[in-house]
């Protein structure tokens, strides 16, 4: 019998940085995802100031001045492969499926904005608007 080798991530510091000011139960469910997912993975933003978020509904890269990073309610994730950041579609599932196993264990409510019918968004996750207005 072949053992299977899991290979265990952890949160470099940027990751930590940029997790700072973010809700404290988004924090927890992106700490135990890190251990869960088979795909390294870093967080590229958390918060996001109002200038930010108004630079990127001017771009396209966002859709809304109510975003939750400016409440720190959401948090958006890059997939590693090696050192490489990789925007492949396929990651970003493995890397929700990391982000729901690990929010279901917590008992905390986020979304995948890959779920998202309009503006599909593959590296945001936010926690719940119904348990976290």
């Amino acid at each position: 019998m072949t053992a299977v080798v899991t290979r265990q991530f952890k949160l470099g510091a940027r990751s930590l940085k940029n997790l700072a000011g973010v809700h404290p139960d988004l924090q927890r469910v992106v700490h135990r995802a890190i251990q869960l997912t088979a795909i390294d993975f870093g967080v590229i933003e958390g918060v996001r100031s109002l200038d930010k978020q108004k630079l990127y509904v001017s771009t396209g890269a966002s859709t809304t001045l109510n975003g939750r990073h400016l409440t720190g309610h959401a948090v958006d994730l890059g997939a590693y492969i090696g050192s490489e950041l990789r925007w492949d579609w396929p990651l970003y599932r493995q890397l929700a499926e990391a982000m729901k196993k690990a929010a279901k264990e917590l008992g905390i409510a986020i979304t995948w904005g890959g779920d998202w019918k309009r503006f599909p968004d593959g590296p945001h996750f936010e926690l719940s608007w119904k348990v976290y207005p």
